[in-house]
């Protein structure tokens, strides 16, 4: 790369030794493969725990064959020499780190970027606790021994204090009805069992174990800093990306997306949400370029506050977008990427009322589900419908805290560190909300969406196919409607004439 090219943000992580948690999970890997493609940092550092029978070194070979690493490997095929798998594990009480490779990391470590998370919103308490909470401090105390840090970047979530309306970039304590240590105290003396029984005594207000541990953690950080060069970044809701590495990347079907996917296969048909209220969503590209120049600005900062910057990020003021406007979006651009194998005509209805959600759901889903499964048993083959349904009402329904309310937020700091940056920066680093162009966003998000979770073909007679799919359900559609509304027609002009003789 040429010197006199580098923006300030490269010039910072050249010949950097960086350290990522989370790398495996689809924030992480956006992060490592923005750093291999964007900077020259010398080597990052992973924490990689075994899983399904596979060491981490299996799990990292892997990613060699990971579409989110494609392009770069296309420009640089030997890029992956740079990252260092560790071994570790964030429930552990020592992070399963063994000492070797503690000692490498508090030897060379420059930059922490702490991404590692269960972000399975009703994960059982003292697994969430463990993950999201004490190993943050954990991850602290390994960092404050790291003789050549020069940053550490804890990745919360928008959410962490949502008992709250309006959200500002500090921290807010007050909401917990017990402190950190009290808490972390109690999974130490009490079995799991008993941590988890008292659930809903601890979560009080907070709807979920997600945010309830993730604001247990910004408090540990927040008591924890001390004069350590150290913020917070909160993204939103992280959805699929927007430009990088390629449009429309995405791995899981978490949050929201599951839902577009879900209807774009004709499955669901009817969920939970208030059509009016505020979608707090952001693209993972953004969330990965605002994570690096968060590292990159408080490494800068010569003098520490007395509490660690905060950093929201959502969708900004002058372009937000409503739940609402994201149904509807998507809906303006099934036609353009329909998948080959969907069951149905896509459409998606919202209410914002739970009676009305659950009645809705067993006409749109319980009784085709039953149908389907009838059908299947008939031909000898497992019924599986009314299963999937079970899925996904439960998935609508711990959403729905997010999908039926809005949130304000303050973005004072995430707008300064946006203003902060070279116009080279500015395009490098993207990640300001408010020039988004959500029509463009989504027409890229389902076109990602059909091929890298459909495994469609990307090909013009892919799509073609699926038009030719989506016509010929829009026609059956019309006619079943047109059937129901006769037979509910009928047997009301028959009550009436009964009443009437009657």
């Amino acid at each position: 790369m040429d010197t006199e090219t580098e923006s300030e943000i490269q010039k910072f992580y050249k010949h950097k030794i960086v350290f990522v948690t989370g790398g495996s999970g689809f924030l992480g890997k956006v992060i490592i493969e923005k750093l291999l493609r964007s900077t020259e940092a010398k080597r990052i550092y992973v924490m990689i725990r075994p899983k399904q029978g596979q060491d981490i070194n299996e799990r990292f070979a892997a990613w060699e064959n990971d579409p989110v690493f494609t392009t770069l490997l296309d420009a640089q095929p030997k890029s992956l020499e740079r990252v260092m798998p560790i071994a570790g594990d964030c429930q552990a009480s020592d992070l399963g780190i063994n000492e070797e490779d503690r000692r490498l990391l508090v030897e060379e470590v420059q930059v922490v970027l702490h991404s590692a998370a269960t972000v399975r919103f009703m994960e059982p308490l003292h697994v969430a606790l463990a993950i999201n909470t004490r190993a943050a401090g954990l991850m602290l105390q390994l960092a404050k021994e790291m003789t050549r840090l020069e940053v550490f970047v804890h990745i919360s979530t928008a959410f962490s204090n949502c008992v709250v309306n309006h959200i500002e970039e500090r921290y807010y304590p007050e909401h917990l009805n017990c402190t950190v240590d009290q808490v972390l105290q109690l999974t130490d003396n009490l079995s799991e069992e008993m941590v988890d029984g008292i659930t809903t005594t601890l979560l009080d207000k907070f709807p979920n174990t997600y945010t309830y541990t993730k604001a247990l953690a910004e408090q540990l950080i927040q008591r924890e800093a001390g004069d350590m060069p150290i913020c917070v970044y909160r993204p939103g809701v992280i959805i699929a990306s927007y430009k990088e590495p390629m449009s429309g990347w995405i791995d899981n079907l978490n949050g929201p997306i599951a839902l577009l996917y879900g209807a774009a296969f004709g499955i669901v048909r009817v969920s939970w949400a208030n059509y009016q209220a505020q979608a707090g969503i952001v693209p993972v590209d953004y969330c990965a370029n605002m994570a690096l120049v968060c590292a990159w600005k408080t490494a800068q900062e010569t003098t520490r506050p007395a509490d660690p910057p905060i950093y929201n990020h959502v969708p900004s003021d002058q372009n937000l977008i409503t739940w609402g406007g994201f149904r509807d979006k998507a809906k303006d651009h099934v036609r353009d990427y329909p998948l080959t194998q969907m069951m149905w005509c896509p459409f998606l209805h919202f209410t914002s009322s739970g009676l009305l959600f659950r009645l809705a759901a067993f006409f749109y889903h319980i009784i085709p589900g039953f149908l389907i499964d009838m059908a299947l048993r008939l031909r000898g083959q497992k019924s599986r419908m009314l299963k999937l349904y079970d899925k996904v009402h439960k998935n609508i329904v711990i959403l729905s805290p997010f999908t039926i309310k809005s949130w304000g937020f303050e973005s004072d700091n995430a707008v300064k560190l946006w203003q902060s940056l070279t116009p080279r920066d500015k395009v490098l680093f993207e990640f300001n909300m408010r020039d988004l162009d959500w029509d463009n966003y989504f027409l890229n998000a389902l076109r990602g969406m059909r091929i890298y979770m459909g495994k469609e073909d990307p090909g013009e007679e892919s799509i073609k196919r699926g038009q030719a799919v989506l016509n010929r359900f829009l026609t059956l559609h019309r006619i079943l409607q047109c059937i129901l509304s006769s037979a509910f027609a009928f047997i009301m002009w028959s009550l009436l004439k009964y009443l009437v003789n009657f």
